[in-house]
C-alpha cells in the first residue's frame, strides 16, 4: 500500500499512566495476529515504548518528535517507517495537548495527530470516575477543533455495572466507545529510574506482556471499528524520507584541519566502507532506526555489538557509536569486560571518531559508582537522585566530529546520573552550550571523541552522519 495512504490511527490520553501502552501495544500485537503488516511508531523521545512496539508487530519503531526533527519531517519520516504497511498505529506521549514547556502544541500527540491527518482514539482511565468521564471526554475532543478523536477506549473499569454507568454518561457526548478493557495484572510492565524495563533485558517476559495486552484488547475493543477508523485517515501529501536523498541535499561543514604532526606520513583517504560499530545489547538499548540508516547511506559499514559480551571490537572498526541505555544496572558486568574497555581505550586514544551519547557518556569515562569504566574521559560518572529531563536547544562550542562551531541543534536529556570532570589532565573542551532552558555548558570534545548527555535525530541534520564517516575515512 502506497504510504501516502496507509490507515493509521493515534493512541493517546488524558495525562501519562492512562494506559496508551497498552493499548497500543495491544492493538499493534493484535492488528499483526490478523495478519496486517503494522507500522509503529511513538511520539516524542522515548527509547522504551517503541521496543516493545517493534516484539508486537515484528518491525523496527520509529519516532516521531517535532521538536527534535521540526514539524515537516513528522509526514516524511512517518512515511519512510510506513512504507509496505497495512495499518499503522501511533502511541502518543503524555496527555494529548502536553509537548515541550513553553512551545505551545510543539511536539504534542495533538500536533502530530493533525500533521498526520490521522484520527485520535482517547485511552481514559475510568478506575475513579463514572458520569465525570463525559464531561473530560467532551473537554479533550472540543479543545481544538482540528483534532479529531474519533473513539474512546475506556481502561480499569471495575465491573459490569461501572462499564453500564460510563457508556450511558457517554451516550451523549459524541465520540463512540470502541472499547472497554478490565483491571488486568498480567499486563503490567516493571518499571525503575527511567521508566518501563526494555525489552532487551526480559524478552521472554515482555513477549508474554505483549501477548497479554494482545488478548486484553482483542477481547476489550471493537477491532473491526478501530480498523476501519484507522482507514478513514485522509492522504498524506509530500515524500517519503529517504537516507541518500536527505544525504545529498543536506549541507556538511567541513572537517577541523589536523594539528600539525597530527597526520601520519603513509595517510590516505581510505575508498573502502569504513566499518562503524554501534553499541546494542541490554546494557545500550536507545538508538534511532533513522542513524543507522543515514550511516549506511553515507557509505559506511554499520555492525552492531554487545559491550556486556564481545571482549573485542569488530574487525576493521573505524569508528564507535554508542547510544543511549542502561549502564548504570550493568555496570559490574561493563567493568568485568576488561578487554573489551582496552579495546575502546585504545581505539579512541588512536583518534578514531567515537560518537557518543548519554549511556555512552558513563561509559567512556574514568568510573560509575565506583567501577572501572573505558577510562577515554578523565571523569567520574554516579548515580543521581536527581532527575534531569527536557528538550534543549544547544549550538556546538567547537568542531567536532558531529558539528562545526556554532551549529545549532536540538536534543533531549533523560537521566539520573552527574558527571564530573577529573582535575588531573588538560580538560576535554565542551560538546555544546545549552541555550535553552538554562545556560551551560554541556559534554565532551576530546580527539575524535564527542561525548554528551544530549540525544539527538540526524534526520533532523543528515550531514551529520556523511560528516561522522567522512572522518572515518581520514582517521
Amino acid at each position: 500500500m502506497s504510504s501516502s495512504s496507509v490507515p493509521r490511527l493515534v493512541v493517546a490520553a488524558p495525562s501519562s499512566g492512562s494506559g496508551k501502552t497498552t493499548v497500543a501495544t495491544g492493538l499493534m500485537a493484535a492488528f499483526a495476529r490478523r495478519g496486517f503488516a503494522v507500522s509503529p511508531h511513538k511520539v516524542g523521545p522515548d527509547y522504551i515504548d517503541p521496543g516493545y512496539h517493534a516484539l508486537a508487530t515484528g518491525r523496527v519503531g520509529r519516532n516521531l518528535d517535532a521538536y527534535l526533527c521540526g514539524p515537516d519531517l513528522i509526514g516524511p519520516l512517518f512515511r519512510h517507517g510506513s512504507r509496505g504497511c497495512d495499518i499503522a498505529v501511533v502511541e502518543g506521549v503524555m496527555g494529548l495537548y502536553d509537548g515541550a514547556a513553553g512551545e505551545g502544541e510543539l511536539a504534542s500527540t495533538a500536533q502530530v495527530a493533525k500533521l498526520l491527518r490521522a484520527p485520535v482514539v482517547l485511552v481514559v482511565d475510568a478506575s475513579s470516575q463514572s458520569r465525570s468521564v463525559a464531561a473530560l471526554v467532551h473537554g479533550f475532543a472540543s479543545w481544538d477543533p482540528e483534532v479529531r478523536i474519533a473513539g474512546v477506549i475506556l481502561n480499569k473499569v471495575a465491573s459490569d455495572r461501572h462499564e453500564q454507568l460510563l457508556r450511558e454518561a457517554l451516550d451523549g457526548a459524541g465520540v463512540p466507545v470502541l472499547g472497554v478493557l478490565r483491571r488486568a495484572a498480567r499486563v503490567d510492565t516493571p518499571s525503575r529510574h527511567l521508566g518501563l524495563v526494555p525489552v532487551a533485558e526480559r524478552r521472554a517476559e515482555a513477549v508474554e506482556a505483549v501477548a497479554a495486552m494482545a488478548a486484553l484488547v482483542e477481547e476489550g475493543c471493537d477491532l473491526d471499528a478501530l480498523a476501519g477508523l484507522a482507514r478513514s485517515a485522509g492522504a498524506l501529501p509530500g515524500a517519503d524520507w529517504d537516507a541518500a536523498e536527505a544525504l545529498a541535499v543536506s549541507p556538511c561543514a567541513p572537517l577541523p584541519v589536523a594539528a600539525p604532526g597530527a597526520v601520519p606520513r603513509d595517510f590516505r583517504l581510505r575508498p573502502e566502507a569504513p566499518v562503524i560499530a554501534v553499541a546494542g545489547g541490554p546494557a545500550f538499548t536507545f538508538s534511532y532506526a533513522e542513524h543507522t540508516e543515514l550511516l549506511t547511506a553515507a557509505g559506511a559499514e554499520v555492525t552492531p555489538f554487545d559491550p556486556l559480551r564481545d571482549e573485542q571490537l569488530p574487525d576493521g572498526v573505524g569508528g564507535l557509536v554508542i547510544g543511549g541505555g542502561f549502564p548504570e544496572v550493568y555496570a559490574a558486568e561493563l567493568s568485568a569486560n576488561e578487554p573489551l574497555r582496552k579495546a575502546v581505550s585504545a581505539l579512541a586514544d588512536g583518534g578514531a571518531p567515537v560518537a557518543a551519547e548519554c549511556a555512552g557518556l558513563l561509559y567512556l569515562c574514568r568510573e560509575l559508582d565506583g567501577l572501572p569504566m573505558c577510562g577515554v574521559l578523565d571523569a567520574a560518572a554516579r548515580m543521581s537522585e536527581r532527575l534531569t529531563l527536557g528538550y534543549r536547544d544547544a549550538v556546538a562550542v567547537g568542531d567536532s566530529v558531529l558539528a562545526a562551531t556554532g551549529e545549532r541543534r536540538r536534543g533531549h536529556e533523560f537521566h539520573r546520573t552527574v558527571v564530573e570532570p577529573g582535575s588531573g589532565a588538560p580538560p576535554a573542551a565542551p560538546a555544546w552550550g545549552v541555550r535553552a532552558p538554562d545556560r551551560r555548558v554541556e559534554g565532551f570534545v576530546q580527539q575524535g571523541v564527542h561525548a554528551s548527555y544530549l540525544h539527538t535525530h540526524w534526520a533532523a541534520a543528515p550531514g551529520v552522519a556523511r560528516r561522522f564517516v567522512e572522518r572515518c575515512r581520514t582517521s
